[in-house]
């Protein structure tokens, strides 16, 4: 059975060569790469990766599709440039491949906030599926936040995948705005509408909600720190939410 690795990037030098050595157990490596302005592409092919390139930003859900109709694997492996497989989860997906059962793998993502790695406030285990077999699963075309639907049964595994999301208050802050901006895009084209009231109400139960119910507090200044990330990507999106209210109506006059 071969396996294809697929990760779309945008520069992500600074990734994707752990990344790929992270992977290079796969018999195939594809990147969908948009636009980069640093190392990149020449990073991934010096790695031995198949890069394709793109001029467009169709959103993370339609990106990955591309990736993963350019795979030629019998099984596909799904993950982000900041995603890491230690040799325990590569052994542990190798076991599960090689059974001949058909079944999809989710996986448990350990992530990192700015160097400390969180067990609570709702970032762990986080499954996601990512491992599938060619023709059988296509994420969401969600403009973020996507997800894969697959057709077959669904697997959890015991041992993590490695997620360094936010490497520094600088990561966090641009994360911030970028998604809080493509959700407010997605909620718009969805027929959702929001007051600052609301925007203000949903970035406090995203605090609460991390911070307290998800026990945020047990990760100490990390989890508060997600606590805090999170109450500020909700309320900036519903407040773009409400900028483009105001906008679109204004256009219509």
């Amino acid at each position: 059975m071969r396996v294809t690795a697929v990760i779309i990037t945008r520069n992500e030098a600074h990734n994707i060569g752990a990344c790929l050595d992270s992977v290079s157990w796969c018999d195939e490596a594809i990147i969908v790469d948009w636009s980069s302005a640093d190392d990149t592409v020449a990073l991934a092919r010096a790695a031995g990766a198949t890069v394709v390139q793109t001029e467009d930003w169709p959103g993370f859900g339609p990106q990955k599709n591309r990736a993963v109709e350019a795979a030629t694997g019998d099984w596909i492996f799904s993950l982000d440039a900041d995603e890491r497989v230690s040799p325990a989860l590569r052994d542990e997906i190798r076991r599960h491949l090689a059974d001949g059962a058909h079944r999809a793998l989710a996986l448990p993502r350990l992530s990192a906030f700015c160097g400390t790695f969180v067990r609570h406030a709702g970032w762990y285990p986080d499954y996601v599926t990512r491992v599938f077999r060619r023709g059988r699963g296509r994420f969401t075309d969600d403009l973020v936040h996507e997800h894969l639907k697959v057709d077959d049964p669904v697997v959890r595994l015991r041992e993590p995948l490695i997620h360094y999301s936010y490497r520094t208050y600088s990561d966090v802050l641009r994360k911030i705005d970028a998604y809080s901006s493509a959700g407010a895009e997605q909620a718009f084209a969805r027929g959702k509408r929001a007051t600052m009231a609301s925007a203000a109400s949903h970035g406090l139960w995203a605090f609460l909600r991390t911070y307290l119910f998800k026990q945020g507090f047990r990760d100490g200044s990390a989890g508060f720190g997600v606590a805090l990330m999170n109450a500020q990507a909700s309320y900036y999106k519903y407040a773009k939410l409400v900028q483009l209210q105001a906008g679109r109506q204004q256009d219509a006059r």
